[in-house]
């Protein structure tokens, strides 16, 4: 073999520095998934839900045996110095730190200055107390487009300061939507990214531009996918997240007045009592349109009365699964807890595609950044 098969040869088989991470606020593991999926091992998950700890810890510790461990802590209660002893001692440093902390408190559908003081809006920099200790490469943030809301300002100052005090660089909030890439939902984000100015002198290029839009639109991407890739798979009879709400007479048969593929509770002749008044809330009650990226699925996505989530032509809510596809979750993934337990843990989760999407490049830079001090000086 000559020497330039050789330097080929090991070239290919020669093995990518691995890259560790630590997912805050890990959920049932949306952010996890996708992780993994871009080739990133995660070392540490944090969740204080014990019924998402469950799933996180069936799908993602003994199902796919990944080596992750798992606190089931309140985050408040959790010394990020512990974590970095116990988590990192066996895989050296943390290289990126994920999480996206409870949104409710930065909810747009806080009316006026509802959850102004919310305390679970501190958690943003809890949050940074991690990055404080852990020193990432990298951390990105996900959170919903209230973040950016003049009255939770003081929040996201309050962290910019503590970053630039601890010498990370932030790049400007980004509003992402997951249907530009390629989730089969219209899901608007918040993203933060913040990278270690000792190891960084300049932001990466990130985010990764859009890979899928509008039909019909003069440019090469994709078509966004719609919400029919939810319903075109048979469901399972075995699969324990085949379920969906069981519904009154009344209410089965308001669902049969409502115009199939996207039909609202208007065209059922529905009135509500508290609708009478005001005409908001029109999606509630409303069929899916299987032709269209697929509403925002929320934490009670498997409850019609919050919003646009009854099945395109069927007279009853969407199911678990269904739901989960619409959040690319596989069909290997179960969640557990029941119901509105699992609806719940759906809803929280970062898209699984969009995670991966989003960490791939980040992935490339670290370990870039890895092989090149590995490398001997020349």
């Amino acid at each position: 073999m000559t020497t330039k098969t050789k330097d080929a040869v090991n070239r290919r088989t020669k093995k990518s520095p691995r890259v560790v991470a630590c997912d805050l606020f890990a959920g049932a593991g949306g952010l996890s998934l996708g992780a993994h999926q871009a080739g990133i091992e995660i070392a540490a998950a944090v969740e204080w839900d014990h019924h998402a700890c469950e799933t996180y810890r069936f799908n993602l510790i003994e199902k796919q045996r990944y080596n992750t461990l798992l606190y089931q802590n309140d985050i408040n209660d959790l010394d990020p110095q512990t974590l970095l002893d116990e988590a990192f001692e066996r895989t050296g440093d943390c290289d990126l730190l994920l999480g996206g902390p409870p949104c409710q408190g930065f909810s747009t559908h806080r009316i006026k200055d509802k959850g102004v003081d919310d305390p679970r809006n501190q958690l943003l920099l809890r949050y940074f107390e991690f990055v404080r200790v852990l020193r990432p490469k990298f951390f990105v943030v996900e959170n919903v487009p209230g973040l950016l809301w003049d009255r939770h300002k003081s929040y996201l100052a309050q962290f910019y300061s503590l970053a630039e005090k601890a010498g990370y660089g932030l790049m400007k909030p980004r509003l992402l939507n997951a249907r530009d890439y390629g989730v089969p939902q219209n899901r608007k984000r918040v993203f933060i990214l913040g990278y270690d100015l000792g190891e960084f002198t300049e932001a990466p290029a990130w985010p990764p531009n859009p890979t899928h839009a509008a039909p019909g639109g003069a440019t090469d991407l994709l078509d966004w996918r719609t919400a029919a890739d939810a319903f075109k798979s048979r469901e399972r009879r075995t699969d324990p997240n085949n379920v969906h709400m069981n519904h009154g007479a009344e209410l089965i048969e308001a669902f049969k007045r409502t115009p199939l593929n996207g039909g609202s509770r208007k065209d059922s002749g529905r009135v509500l009592p508290c609708h009478k008044n005001h005409d908001g809330h029109k999606d509630v009650y409303g069929r899916i349109n299987p032709d269209h990226p697929g509403p925002t699925m929320t934490t009670a996505c498997v409850n019609p009365s919050k919003g646009r989530f009854v099945h395109p032509t069927e007279h009853h809510g969407i199911t678990v699964r269904q739901a989960a596809r619409l959040q690319t979750f596989p069909d290997w993934f179960v969640f557990s807890g029941g119901l509105m337990a699992s609806g719940a843990q759906v809803g929280n989760a970062v898209p699984v595609l969009l995670a991966q999407t989003l960490l791939e490049p980040l992935k490339q830079v670290i370990a870039s950044a890895k092989a090149s001090n590995l490398r001997p000086a020349a």
